[in-house]
């Protein structure tokens, strides 16, 4: 067998190594221009849970840094596995469900103020993982250790194995007997799942398999159960995690939004008005933001950043899922596209798929239990949405009307509003932010008669309305 010199251990890391007001005139729409996904974290773990009833599908993205002979991972599942209910999924599935979820930023463009009013209806690797010590290997029996194999067999590129522990430590050491390097501190966090009767599915990278499949990283692993538990194990990921970790967990259902039930859930800060500038800085401005977030919240909730059905999007940062795709993010109760039933097709709807994306930065201080999670019937839309309102601009008409001159008066107060609320989110520095912020004068300055001439106000048009 090959020697591992190491093993990422745990389902989350092992699979990698306020009051805030909108206009009611904004609603739910406008341009969207950027998305906040995951690939602003690093080693940020991805996990997607589809359940309906007592049935679940689990899917782990592997973002896995390293040789793939180092590579391993040890789950705690409820129940024994069989070949059938493990599955090695499609690699871009993840990033669609990211994609769709995203957080996201908008831009809308103030109208003529001189202009008539027109209404219209319209709408989750470790950090490096510490050497294990030197245990001489004895090859004690598998009976002895209290540690019984359920089942093994090959999926893919990985090679699984299905085990039961009676005790902690005679896990422990059978996983160093067969060339798992573990990291220390398991023993301690592998006994709260042997007392609850839980089963382990340990996957490792069959070599030849890898290398004959041609792919350049490793695919996510999907698993399929039946269990009363609706949970997701994350201790084990905090063995020797070198500070707090990130995990986007993507939960799809038949009914409504998903919750946890032993943690606390809080809304992302949404619906903001920021500046213009940060167009360019979207992704500082939503990591600052988070960090600030996560901090006043004394880092011990999770943050729910989109809840929305299949149906639709608004504004979208990706197209909904099809009904294949779903399928292939484990989305069992969605029938295949163009699925036959009594000579007839089967008809679906995409709003009998909710997705709930919530967002855990934890560690073992502030998250000592797993995520326990409960499906309800609440269908209430949410996004993490952040706007971005261009002020009008005479280089498209004039402000030379009572409204008009309301409207230049009213702007210098409106982007300082924006200023305190891009403050009060990230914690930036207010002087820094006002040095950026535009001024009247920008934006009313007469367009020069030279600049029709050269044709750069056409220019600047298309930047503005780009």
């Amino acid at each position: 067998m090959t020697q591992l010199r190491s093993l990422t251990l745990g389902l989350l890391v092992a699979i990698a190594t306020f009051i805030f007001l909108t206009p009611k005139a904004l609603a739910f729409c406008g341009f969207y221009v950027a998305k906040a996904d995951t690939s602003l974290y690093n080693q940020a773990s991805q996990v997607a849970i589809a359940r309906s009833g007592d049935r679940t599908v689990l899917t782990m993205a592997n973002d896995y840094q390293g040789e793939v002979t180092d590579f391993a991972m040890v789950v705690p599942v409820p129940t024994v596995l069989q070949e059938g209910q493990v599955n090695v999924a499609e690699s871009t599935i993840m990033q669609r469900l990211d994609d769709f979820s995203a957080p996201r930023l908008v831009e809308y463009f103030d109208p003529d103020p001189c202009a008539p009013e027109v209404f219209f209806d319209g709408r989750l690797r470790l950090g490096n993982v510490a050497p294990a010590p030197q245990v001489a290997r004895s090859d004690r029996a598998e009976a002895e250790l209290g540690v019984t194999v359920e089942a093994e067999f090959a999926v893919g590129e990985y090679d699984i194995v299905i085990l039961s522990a009676l005790e902690s430590d005679g896990l422990e050491t059978w996983l160093i007997q067969n060339d798992y390097n573990i990291p220390r501190g398991a023993s301690e966090l592998l006994q709260p799942y042997i007392r609850q009767g839980m089963k382990f599915f340990v996957a490792k990278v069959n070599l030849e398999e890898y290398e004959q499949s041609g792919f350049q990283k490793l695919r996510p692993l999907q698993i399929a159960y039946e269990s009363p538990r609706f949970m997701l194990p994350i201790r084990l990921g905090m063995i020797n995690a070198q500070g707090e970790q990130d995990l986007v967990v993507y939960l799809l259902s038949p009914s409504g939004q998903v919750e946890l039930t032993n943690y606390r859930t809080v809304k992302i800060p949404s619906d903001v008005e920021i500046p213009v500038f940060v167009k360019d800085e979207f992704a500082d401005f939503y990591t600052s933001m988070f960090d600030t977030s996560h901090r006043q919240a004394n880092r011990e909730v999770a943050f729910l950043e989109y809840a929305w059905n299949m149906s639709g999007c608004d504004p979208c940062s990706a197209n909904p899922l099809s009904p294949d795709e779903l399928r292939q993010a484990g989305v069992f109760w969605v029938p295949p596209s163009g699925a036959f039933g009594n000579n007839r097709v089967i008809p679906w709807t995409n709003n009998t798929v909710f997705i709930t994306r919530l967002h855990v930065r934890y560690g073992r201080e502030h998250f000592p239990e797993d995520l326990m999670f409960q499906t309800t019937n609440n269908q209430e839309f949410f996004q993490g949405r952040y706007v971005l309102r261009h002020p009008f601009n005479e280089v498209n008409g004039t402000t030379d009307c009572a409204a008009g001159e309301d409207y230049r008066r009213a702007l210098p107060q409106r982007f300082e509003a924006e200023a305190q609320t891009l403050a009060r989110l990230t914690g930036w520095d207010i002087n820094d932010i006002r040095q950026q912020l535009p001024t009247a004068g920008d934006i009313f300055e007469p367009t020069p008669w030279w600049e029709d001439l050269w044709g750069r106000s056409g220019q600047f048009l298309e930047e503005l309305v780009s």
